[in-house]
């Protein structure tokens, strides 16, 4: 199947030789973002005889006949399907929708864009037939995954310029590590930065203060208190996970996740493989930097302490699901083990 990604896809609306597009993917920011560009550049949402919309439960006989249409005024028109529910629809619904897509003509761009809904890119036939039918009528299918860190970071850096302020380097990289890489949320995240800092430069302790956590962040920095043996300071993060009622099962499971990262690394640096090649062969995508932070714990951890790391994770997952204790004295007896064993290379019981 032939996807391109989102670099690929600026480049083609640059050029606007393009009347197809297809537009899925896990970014809902960057989908809306490129559906509102590439009609921008055709007529604005209020033109009703050259910009139409329709949603999943849309006859695609209107769809086709709307597509058909010459346009008004202008010279082209734009026309966008949301969401279409390729797989559920029967065979007579899917042929006309790869009719539509095959019988496009000039004077129309058609848009069909996946925002909420989800499926399964790969091994999917039908989907395989409509990116085939795109290929055949010179279109685009664009995948439009997360911005990677260094994209992200840049987007940050220029964001808080516009917004009459600076954010240090250290301290953008500091808030999508704290925040995630969904970039609405990163924008709301700005935004609050911004004014607050009141056009003076943001730093990581106002990123820290100011910007809202994930769980998965929160229990990142856990396991990194639980590797440097600061009990005190784990068990803090893990009471402030019990009074946001976070499940017990996902602060093991998120923490079991961070040890099998550090395994990864651990054996793919004794394989004399970098950091960049242990993430392409994990598929870890835009978040190589995770794998970045953990290297600095290779030296307090060997493969036998990570075995006996992994002991104590297993007997604790096979506690938790047994509802024989109190899951909180669970966790904290957690915490002590693997701290334990990073510090003494041995199990304690």
């Amino acid at each position: 199947m032939a996807i391109i990604f989102e670099e690929a896809l600026k480049k083609a609306i640059k050029t606007g030789d393009k009347n197809l597009f297809i537009l899925l993917g896990e970014d809902g920011y960057l989908k809306k973002l490129y559906v509102e560009k590439i009609a921008n550049g055709i007529a604005t949402t209020d033109d009703v005889f050259n910009y139409q919309r329709f949603e999943s439960d849309s006859s695609l006989q209107e769809v086709y006949d709307a597509v058909q249409q010459f346009p008004m005024m202008n010279d082209k028109k734009v026309v966008v399907l949301r969401d279409f529910d390729f797989s559920a629809c029967d065979s007579d619904d899917f042929n006309k929708l790869i009719t539509l897509i095959g019988d496009l003509p000039e004077t129309t761009v058609f848009i069909l864009w996946f925002d909420a809904l989800q499926f399964e890119i790969k091994k999917n036939a039908k989907f395989d037939k409509i990116v085939k039918a795109c290929d055949s009528a010179n279109g685009l299918t664009v995948n439009l995954t997360h911005r990677k860190g260094a994209e992200l970071e840049k987007m940050l850096l220029d964001g808080a310029l516009k917004r009459g302020c600076k954010i240090e380097s250290g301290a953008a990289r500091f808030l999508i590590e704290n925040s995630g890489d969904d970039i609405n949320t990163l924008r709301h995240e700005l935004e609050k930065l911004c004014a607050y800092a009141k056009g003076e430069v943001i730093t990581k302790e106002i990123v820290q203060s100011v910007s809202v956590k994930t769980v998965e962040s929160d229990i990142y920095a856990l396991t990194e208190k639980i590797l440097k043996c600061e009990l005190q300071l784990a068990f803090g993060i893990l009471d402030d996970l019990f009074f946001m009622r976070v499940e017990p099962i996902i602060i093991l499971s998120t923490i079991s996740a961070v040890y099998v990262d550090i395994y990864r690394v651990l054996i793919g640096r004794a394989k004399g493989f970098s950091i960049s090649k242990i993430a392409e062969d994990f598929s870890y995508g835009n978040r190589t930097f995770v794998l970045e932070k953990l290297t600095v714990y290779l030296k307090r951890l060997d493969f036998n302490k990570l075995r006996l790391s992994f002991k104590a994770l297993v007997d604790a997952d096979k506690a938790l699901k047994s509802f024989s204790g109190d899951d909180r004295v669970l966790l904290e007896k957690l915490v002590v083990k693997l701290s334990y064993i990073a510090v003494k290379g041995e199990s304690v019981d």
